[in-house]
């Protein structure tokens, strides 16, 4: 007899570094290069030392508590205070105890956010970019639900056309996860959007996941990117009915390996979520709880790494608009670049084979559709290097497009 197990498994795609790999078996560059990765979003910037000093002082009295799923009161109160700054939102509208909850970072809540909140006996539909973070599907299949893609490429303006969707699907809909700045592309969503998306959620009652785990890595010091909250703001959803926001340090503060972040917005959300995780059972430990709160307490190690990530997308402009001219992106720090004849996993395995730096094509990171597949025909660089590392792959990659195509 067959062991049981979840049939929505079957459903999951391979995830695209495991088809990287694939295509990339048995290709051997010249061992005079340096292999340089650009494929995968790790930052790669020191993380604050005084980050460290918090987890090293705390871990002690920390191993012998099991730490509480809703966080340490004073965690959570430096998140609603890191929101109410950020997105100029009044204390009563960012309640520590109501609006606010700390998680082992994003991916862990994007996923299991849809597990807390979707009715699997209606076998919802979930909407989601296209490309897209694959956490996103998985998320939708394993809760019961049906991904339907929304693509974002040049006709669109880079954003999803919220009025392409029947108003059958909206009807349907569970939950739409959008990710602003977006993965790959770094377009900012503009209040327009989120008034429609905001107006369609008030007739049909999904949920909005809004993935902004971007979004303290802008180009412009002088214009932080809109986020969901401040545009439920200006929409006049003040309670931000049926919304809510994932944020995390690994981007923000080049902590990959804290694993933390916050997820914040709807108070009734944020306490069915709230009740899921005491039974998940993925508290944050309390020395994390404590680092975390370090970090987010302070600015001035995101301003350098603003600075660090402005230099770096220099340095593309520089070596390869004239030669593989691409939208610049708003914020993040992925180069969306269209590949010079249209096949990313043949430019993927030559790049590699000939100048040892690893990119991902960009059909990895979407699906096919009836009206295409947005993803191919691009791949995605991840700038997230030392300065130095970035632009040898960058020359290498202006060298390989110069001399094969």
């Amino acid at each position: 007899m067959a062991t049981p197990r979840n049939p929505a498994l079957a459903q999951l795609h391979p995830y695209p570094f495991e088809r990287l790999r694939t295509l990339l078996a048995g290709s051997e560059p010249p061992s005079r290069l340096k292999p340089v990765a650009l494929s995968i979003g790790e930052p790669q910037h020191p993380a604050p030392s005084f980050v460290a000093r918090a987890l090293q002082d705390s871990v002690a009295d920390s191993l012998g508590r099991y730490p509480a799923s809703a966080g340490l009161p004073v965690l959570r109160e430096g998140l609603a205070a890191w929101l109410r700054q950020r997105f100029h939102l009044m204390p009563a509208a960012m309640d520590a105890e109501r609006h606010v909850l700390p998680v082992a970072g994003t991916r862990e809540a994007l996923f299991a956010v849809t597990q807390a909140l979707l009715d699997p006996g209606s076998k919802p539909l979930v909407l989601m970019p296209n490309p897209f973070y694959q956490i996103y599907e998985g998320a939708a299949l394993l809760a019961g639900g049906q991904p339907v893609y929304l693509n974002t490429h040049a006709g669109t303006d880079g954003l999803p056309d919220l009025d392409a969707v029947s108003e059958e699907t909206w009807a349907r809909c569970g939950l739409v996860y959008l990710c602003s700045p977006g993965n790959p592309n770094g377009r900012v969503i503009p209040q327009s959007v989120w008034d429609r998306l905001l107006a369609l959620r008030e007739r049909h009652g999904f949920v909005i996941a809004a993935d902004e785990c971007y979004s303290e890595l802008y180009r412009d010091e002088a214009q932080p990117p809109l986020g969901l909250l401040g545009a439920c703001r200006a929409f006049g959803n003040d309670a931000y009915r049926g919304c809510l926001v994932f944020h995390s340090l690994s981007k923000r503060s080049n902590l990959p390996g804290l694993r933390a972040g916050l997820v914040a917005g709807d108070a009734e959300l944020i306490a069915a979520f709230a009740r899921y995780r005491t039974y998940q059972g993925c508290a944050l430990p309390q020395h994390t709880q404590q680092a975390a709160l370090a970090a987010w307490q302070d600015e001035d190690h995101v301003r350098a790494n603003r600075a660090a990530y402005r230099d770096k997308f220099g340095m593309a402009t520089r070596l390869l608009q004239d030669i593989a001219p691409y939208r610049e992106p708003e914020a993040g720090f992925y180069i969306w670049l269209p590949v010079p004849d249209g096949d990313d996993e043949a430019f993927a395995r030559r790049l590699y084979a000939r100048e040892a730096v690893t990119v991902l094509p960009g059909r990895y990171l979407s699906r096919p559709t009836p009206d295409g597949d947005p993803g191919a025909g691009h791949v995605r660089l991840a700038l997230v290097a030392e300065a130095g590392i970035c632009e040898d792959a960058l020359e290498r990659i202006r060298d390989f497009i110069q001399h094969h195509y």
